[in-house]
């Protein structure tokens, strides 16, 4: 993998990340027209491993409410005044909800790396995704802030996250949908998607590094590069995120979103490109 490759896929990795389109879709299309085999092991490695990237710049931009979380669950663990903080009770729903992601990625991890890499599914996931999309928009109440938020809707926004899995939905995209559907607030709901990518991203990131590394494709230099570009584009990407979806709907994505769904089929009829 060349050092433009590199960089290429930090941006598109560090764009789409947090925004509800779908980074593994993008990652997927990317590298397929780039002419890199989108189901080789060390090719879907390099995919999760820049994601980690993205998960240093929510450390980052995140940091003072990572540190107050932090700070509160230790000292819940001790004292019983201190379970009452909004923070330490937030901290074991971000726990309990990165739990079915983590069970359902590793028992169809096969499955994820090989016959999901595949830009039908890409198209489709797309598509039919957002129309679970726009449904949350119009059925949502969004009267629930941050502090009204419990462990049964960590749970459901957790196994939701699960079909992420799924290049094509896109995780951001699955869990503010199922927050939305929680009646949370739509800046709550992708707060919580951020936080929820931290546990989930990072395992994921940290799995497969060994695989990027042990492919002469790959390269260290490649890793590193990809990897410190995507934290500069998805710091930027998560600035700009939380300020639109503070006054605006997730329809531009849906819309977007059907329209490169589309351009992907079309192209797989013409033959102008291959599904895999």
């Amino acid at each position: 993998m060349s050092l433009w490759q590199a960089i290429l896929l930090g941006i598109v990795e560090g764009i789409t990340e947090f925004l509800p389109i779908s980074s593994t879709g993008h990652l997927t299309i990317v590298e397929k027209l780039l002419g890199l085999e989108v189901d080789d092991p060390a090719v879907t490695a390099y995919t999760a491993v820049i994601q980690v990237g993205a998960i240093a710049a929510v450390f980052v931009y995140f940091w003072s409410d990572i540190a107050q979380m932090a700070s509160a669950w230790f000292r819940g663990l001790v004292s019983a005044e201190a379970r009452q903080d909004h923070h330490y009770r937030f901290t074991w729903y971000v726990i309990a909800g990165s739990i079915p992601i983590g069970i359902v990625g590793f028992v169809a991890q096969d499955l994820i790396k090989g016959p999901l890499r595949n830009l039908w599914w890409v198209a489709g996931s797309l598509i039919v995704w957002s129309g679970a999309m726009a449904f949350a928009e119009r059925a949502a109440t969004q009267v629930r802030s941050e502090k009204q938020l419990n462990l049964t809707d960590t749970l459901v926004i957790g196994v939701a996250q699960c079909l992420a899995l799924i290049p094509g939905v896109s995780r951001s995209g699955a869990t503010i949908t199922a927050g939305l559907l929680r009646d949370l607030d739509r800046v709550t709901a992708t707060r919580l998607a951020f936080f929820l990518g931290v546990p989930a991203l990072t395992a994921a990131g940290l799995y497969e590094l060994k695989d990027a590394l042990g492919d002469s494709n790959v390269g260290v230099l490649a890793l590193v590069v990809g990897t410190v570009v995507s934290f500069v584009v998805a710091y930027a990407s998560i600035a700009w995120l939380l300020r639109f979806v503070a006054h605006h709907t997730m329809l531009s994505f849906v819309a977007y979103r059907v329209v490169l769904g589309v351009a992907i089929i079309l192209l797989l009829t013409a033959d102008a490109v291959s599904a895999t």
